[in-house]
């Protein structure tokens, strides 16, 4: 029998589990009354962001499920997008530089290869599990489809922490990590790339181990190569970032009839999004008031000099240091434990979230707009939580690009180095930059379009890579909806 102090115990447990449980995913399920996911939700109640992801877009497009003609075909087509093609697991056993035998888990999630071979990159970051990855992969899709380039969607990685390992460590795990995937890649069926803790460095090593295995040499089956040496493209690291100023820089002009000169603009994130995103936006003449990191926030309420960028893009990419090392080397002032979005007194016209999932809350959306905060373009992937989202949702005189479209430049170049690649050319710099450029005004002009009059560009961008996707989907024969009657 179960002592009563004991069993008291175990129903204080199970009631602070499901409160936390209850906090979680009622900003996901209460924002729209999308019965249809109920399926989804019951199965996946442990994977709270990939039910955010497949919530978020289904609000975009549940004016497509009401379509007399086609309605129930869209709703049949998203509901076979929420489920990926195929998920591998397995085991990345590696040594650290005392012999020490330590074992991570890595995942690909192969989710769409309607529109082309999977596409999407390797996160390594102790926060990595499937249903991150889900969520990741499930944005690919889409994004992938924005490009205009014949990408289905994926997403890999693994919950290995590269921060304070040595480059051996580092270089010992990569190996490992593709020996078990090299078999799964290839061309023409899955081209992983780099994300969150994976850069041209351990892209390189992977490569290498792969070139190894397979005896494959100048095969495009990674992206984010090293350009020249290793078969990679110029301009690769600086896409993601450049691209999202580039198409921020066409909204705020078509939508607002100004440009980015001497607005104040707020970045988060110290990887390469937020490194170029600052970059680019420095030479279009824009303030930029911040950059951060996991531990605090760099603030220069006169705007960053170029100095300060380079004294970073040195702290990152060459020590692979903390800001809160840089101390009196830049102009800013470092604020341990918060970030861009919620420091009252930082004054924002724009706002580009680049570090990861949901870093801006309802109480860092509202500060935004309380601040007259026009505009918010996503360089990371989902970086404003459900409720943040709504907030957003209630000011439309608002610019939200959403990751899909605003950071889609990444990938759409990685889909160049795959052509690159095929056709054993190389292509210069500028005439990468001019394609990034054509290719982040055409996403806008589907956002704009699919949006019509009434919608927005949230909207727009939902409803653009959706409808491309579910085209495809019925022209292969996967996804259709049985006559009502015979003809």
């Amino acid at each position: 029998m179960v002592p009563r102090r004991a069993l008291l115990l175990l129903l204080l447990i199970s009631f602070a589990t499901n409160l936390v449980h209850a906090r979680v995913t009622d900003n996901i399920i209460s924002m729209a009354n999308l019965d249809f996911l109920n399926d989804l939700r019951a199965k996946y109640p442990h994977q709270p962001v990939f039910l955010q992801a497949v919530e978020e877009m289904a609000i975009a497009v549940e004016p497509l499920f009401d379509d007399r003609e086609n309605g129930a075909f869209y709703k049949a087509a998203f509901l076979y997008l929420t489920e990926p093609e195929r998920i591998i697991s397995f085991h990345v056993p590696w040594q650290d530089d005392e012999g020490n035998l330590h074992v991570n888990r890595g995942w690909r999630v192969e989710f769409s290869s309607a529109l082309g071979p999977y596409k999407g990159g390797l996160r390594f970051h102790p926060s990595v599990d499937e249903g991150v990855l889900k969520f990741l992969g499930f944005e690919q899709i889409f994004k992938n489809a924005l490009t205009g380039l014949p990408l289905g969607g994926g997403k890999g990685g693994s919950d290995f922490d590269p921060k304070g390992k040595s480059e051996a460590e580092v270089r010992r795990f990569c190996e490992s990590f593709m020996t078990n995937l090299c078999r799964y890649i290839d061309a023409s069926t899955d081209v992983p790339a780099g994300d969150i803790g994976v850069g041209g460095r351990e892209i390189g090593y992977m490569y290498g181990q792969y070139k190894r295995l397979s005896n494959l040499h100048g095969e495009g089956v990674l992206t984010g190569k090293t350009p020249g040496l290793l078969g990679g493209i110029e301009l690769r690291p600086e896409a993601t970032g450049f691209g999202t100023v580039y198409i921020a820089e066409q909204a705020i002009k078509d939508k607002l009839g100004e440009s980015l000169e001497g607005k104040h603009c707020a970045v988060s994130g110290s990887g390469n999004v937020a490194q170029y995103a600052a970059k680019m936006l420095l030479q279009l003449g824009a303030k930029v008031v911040s950059i951060s990191d996991s531990n605090g926030c760099l603030i220069f309420e006169d705007g960053m000099t170029q100095v300060d960028w380079e004294r970073i893009i040195e702290c990152k990419q060459v020590k692979r240091a903390r800001l809160d090392t840089l101390g009196s080397q830049v102009s800013g002032k470092y604020v341990a434990g918060h970030s861009p979005w919620n420091l009252p007194d930082l004054s924002v016209d724009f706002a580009f979230p680049c570090a990861t999932q949901n870093e801006i809350d309802e109480v860092g959306a509202k500060m935004l707009m309380e601040k007259s905060a026009r505009g918010v373009f996503e360089g990371a992937n989902l970086p404003v939580t459900a409720s943040g989202q709504e907030v957003l949702r209630s000011h439309p005189g608002v610019l939200y690009i959403p990751g899909k479209a605003a950071n889609a430049g990444g990938v759409g170049v990685s889909g160049l180095e795959m052509s690159q690649n095929s056709s054993r050319t190389y292509w210069k710099r500028e005439t990468v930059d001019a394609l990034l450029k054509d290719m982040m005004a055409e996403i806008y002009r589907q956002m704009k379009d699919a949006a019509g009059d009434s919608g927005t560009l949230e909207q727009g961008t939902n409803r653009a890579g959706f409808l491309k996707v579910a085209e495809a989907l019925k022209g292969l024969g996967w996804v259709y909806i049985k006559p009502t009657s015979k003809l």
